[in-house]
Order: structure tokens, then sequence, then C-alpha cells
């Protein structure tokens, strides 16, 4: 059950000037909804988009101090230049983008689409950009990470391969991003770090992810339910700021209030069981690690049990 906030909104966000802030995915939907009120209230904002065009199209609408650098999650050459290029500090990373529930494919590295892009590139970039981050890591997930099926990380068989099925590799894909969350928070207190991880969720928002589904007939009733069910981009995106500026423990999971969290205000929100298992969490990210090559960059103080 949901911890309620006040009606958190918008005009909350306090002052962001002098900050600076990475969005992932920001081109369209919940990224650009997110770049706008965090440039609109100060901060300056790097647009982290697969495609520079559209990225720079979305930015000439944005009301504030922007800038676009190409970054393909789906390609980890392209994550790891995006963070050779960083210099200077990066107060919040926003791992914002994702694929969802789209037919079988890969990666330009050979994983599987929505785990290797939705995961294992932001694992990559978060862990490339952390010398440089001062403040929080917000990572978006998804209700979905609970799926009727008993989500789990399938260790055995991260790609699918023979079992394939969209929805269920979105929701291995989002139950990853929580579990990262977690152990990354772990990670970054025992290593004496300040730096906070936490995650988001923005319940049923209409956005253009869900016009990728393989499945014509989840499509429709997707555009259905964005019709009459979901709230808007803005409104979908305030959890990601709500974790983004609000004092908050590391590890917090945030989504909106309402009924089945598909919408209103930010507010703490729970996971399931297995989006909680520091075990588990744990062995995704030796995984994560070997299969992306990138390490986590910070000297740890001390090894917990």
């Amino acid at each position: 059950m949901a911890t309620r906030s006040s009606k958190w909104n918008l005009s909350d966000i306090p002052d962001q000037t002098g900050r600076t802030a990475v969005v992932t995915g920001a081109n369209s939907g919940l990224g650009i909804a997110t770049v706008e009120a965090l440039a609109g209230a100060g901060a300056h904002v790097v647009l982290a988009v697969r495609d520079p065009a559209r990225g720079t199209a979305a930015a000439a609408r944005v009301n504030g101090s922007v800038e676009v650098r190409r970054l393909d999650l789906a390609d980890l050459a392209s994550v790891r230049e995006f963070a050779a290029q960083w210099q200077g500090d990066l107060d919040l990373l926003v791992n914002n983008a994702g694929v969802m529930n789209i037919p079988e494919s890969a990666t330009k590295d050979g994983f599987e689409t929505q785990f290797g892009t939705n995961h294992l590139g932001h694992f990559a970039l978060t862990n490339l950009l952390l010398p440089h981050i001062t403040d929080r890591v917000v990572t978006v997930s998804s209700g979905m990470h609970r799926m009727p099926g008993s989500p789990r990380i399938h260790f055995d068989n991260l790609d699918l391969t023979g079992e394939y099925a969209p929805m269920k590799a979105y929701s291995q894909s989002k139950l990853a991003n929580l579990l990262f969350t977690l152990e990354l928070q772990r990670r970054l207190e025992a290593s004496g770090s300040s730096v906070r991880a936490l995650a988001a969720h923005p319940g049923w928002a209409a956005t253009n992810l869900q016009s990728h589904d393989g499945s014509v007939l989840r499509r429709v009733l997707m555009q259905v339910g964005n019709r009459f069910l979901a709230q808007d981009s803005k409104a979908g995106a305030l959890p990601t700021l709500y974790a983004a500026v609000q004092d908050l423990p590391g590890a917090s999971y945030v989504g909106p209030d309402g009924l089945g969290e598909m919408r209103g205000a930010p507010a703490l929100v729970g996971r399931s069981a297995a989006a909680s298992d520091p075990v588990t969490a744990r062995r995704l990210w030796d995984v994560s690690e070997e299969l992306t090559g990138v390490a986590f960059p910070l000297s740890m103080a001390a090894e917990r049990v």
C-alpha cells in the first residue's frame, strides 16, 4: 500500500539553479516531460538520445538550459563514448529510456533488446558516470515488475532464447531495474558515498512507448487505455521528479498514490518480494558486470554478507 504524500506537483520542485542533470530517452514522453520540469526549475539538462535530430527538435521546445548528446543504450560502445566525453560534476542521472513489449530482437552486443536496453545499458552508463555523480541516480521501473506469473530474473537464460514473450522480457527488465537500484544503494553506502540510488514508476502514462508493442491486440487495447484510463506524460513524470528532487532515503521507490498505482500524486510505494531480494540483486550485479565489462568504480569500504 502506498504511503501518501501531499498532492505534490510541478510547482513544488525546488530551485534547481546550478545543478546539472542527464535524462536518457529524453526526446519524447516521460523523458521530455522530465527535462522540461528540471530545466524550468533552473537545472542544465542534457538530453541523452539515440537520435540527435529528434533530440534537437525536442530541446528546441524546452524553456531553459539544455543540450543534446547522442546515446544508444542498445550499443555499449555508444554508452562508453557518452561517458568518456563527460567532464565535470553531474548532480543527477535519470535512467528513463526504455523499450516495451517489442518483438524478439537483439542489441548490437547480442543481448535480448529489452534486457539489454532497459537494464544493461543503464547499468553500464551509471557505473561509468558514477565518479562524476554528486547527488543521485533515479531509475525508471514499472508496475509490470509485478506481472502475474511470478516474474524473476532468468539467470539460466537471460535472453529468453526459445521462450521469448514480449511481456515476459519487459517484466524481467523492469524487475532488473529495481534490483539494480537496491544493490547500487548498498554499494554506495558501503563505499561511504553520499550519492543515493532511487527508483520510480509512472503508473499508466499515455506515451508512445506502447506503440512498439509486438501484439496488434495489445496496441489497440493500450490505445484505448491511453485515451480513457491513463494520465498524461507530465503527470506520469511526477514520480521520477519527486525521486529526483525530494529528500528521500536511498533505495526508495516512488509511484502514483491512486488505485492500483496507475495514476495520482507521487508517493513512496512498495515493490514485489522478488524486487526486494538482496541476494538476487547482488547476483544480478555480478552477472551484469561480466556481461558489460563495467564494474562499480568506487572503493568498497566494507562488504556485507
